[in-house]
């Protein structure tokens, strides 16, 4: 599948910050189910091209103005070809070990609760018991939009029975680790089956003998599919943060964020010439 994505952010400050620094990791990697076509970043139409790579595979930049700043506005757009390995991440360029990925976080530490739920997970095949975790999470996480926060924790969450994909997430991490299986926190972009796609969305993965990191998306009941376009990953949501800031001068902050996600055209073309989408 072809998907043309288009990201944008705008943060207003009042009175003008004097000073901002961005860590932007919003660089699509390619790998096996997923090839970038095309990509820009800019930061006030200003291109931001990616100063490294990072040992997980991501790309990231710094942007800084040291002027003051009213308005700033990131944007991140471009075409991507995705394809569908039932959510086995392969061909990834990281160099980092699974095991650092059984580290907990603030966000990701586990309580009784999770270690009950991870407790509960059935013995069997490791991937067999990935897949029986993320339905435990769905089951125990009621999808409920504006009940949690971005510093609400995985005990939380899970104390509360709702949340959003982040909560999943992070309830899903915390259990694998507890179960010694490594995990991650991913952020990226979906493509809704009804093309209402507004915001980012999360997921995890998971690190599985044999077959390597795969992806567990309990928000929507899937590992990723062609739908999926991903972006970064690290230890909880704060660390794969597409866009992590500091700024001086204590000014009051509005932000406001914007994602479209659709068909390329020349697919959308291709699929009513022919009655089959070529990829």
């Amino acid at each position: 599948m072809r998907l043309t994505v288009r990201h944008a952010t705008t943060y207003a400050y009042e009175p003008p910050a004097d000073r901002c620094a961005l860590r932007l990791r919003l660089y699509p990697p390619s790998f096996d189910s997923q090839r970038v076509l095309s990509w820009k970043v800019s930061v006030n139409e200003q291109a931001v091209p990616p100063l490294l790579s990072t040992a997980s595979g991501d790309r990231e930049a710094i942007w800084t103005c040291l002027g003051g700043a009213a308005e700033v506005t990131v944007l991140a757009e471009g075409e991507i070809e995705t394809g569908d390995t039932a959510g086995v991440v392969r061909g990834l360029k990281e160099t980092v070990r699974p095991q650092v990925f059984l580290r907990t976080t603030p966000l990701t530490e586990a309580d009784a609760k999770i270690q009950a739920l991870a407790a509960g997970i059935a013995a069997g095949k490791p991937l067999d018991r990935m897949h029986g975790l993320f339905n435990t999470v769905a089951e125990a996480i009621a999808y409920k939009p504006g009940t949690t926060s971005a510093h609400t924790t995985a005990a939380q969450a899970l104390k509360a029975g709702k949340g959003v994909c982040q909560d999943h997430a992070h309830v899903f991490i915390s259990a694998a680790r507890t179960m010694g299986v490594p995990a991650r926190y991913v952020v990226g972009y979906l493509f809704a089956e009804d093309g209402k796609t507004t915001e980012t969305h999360a997921w995890a993965e998971a690190f599985v003998p044999e077959i390597g990191w795969v992806g567990f998306d309990p928000a929507n009941r899937l590992c990723p599919t062609d739908r999926y376009v991903r972006l970064a990953c690290g230890f909880d949501a704060a660390d794969a943060a597409p866009i992590r800031g500091n700024v001086s001068g204590a000014p009051q902050e509005r932000l406001s964020a914007s994602v479209d996600i659709a068909e390329a055209a020349g697919q959308v073309q291709a699929q009513n010439q022919e009655g089959q989408v070529q990829q």
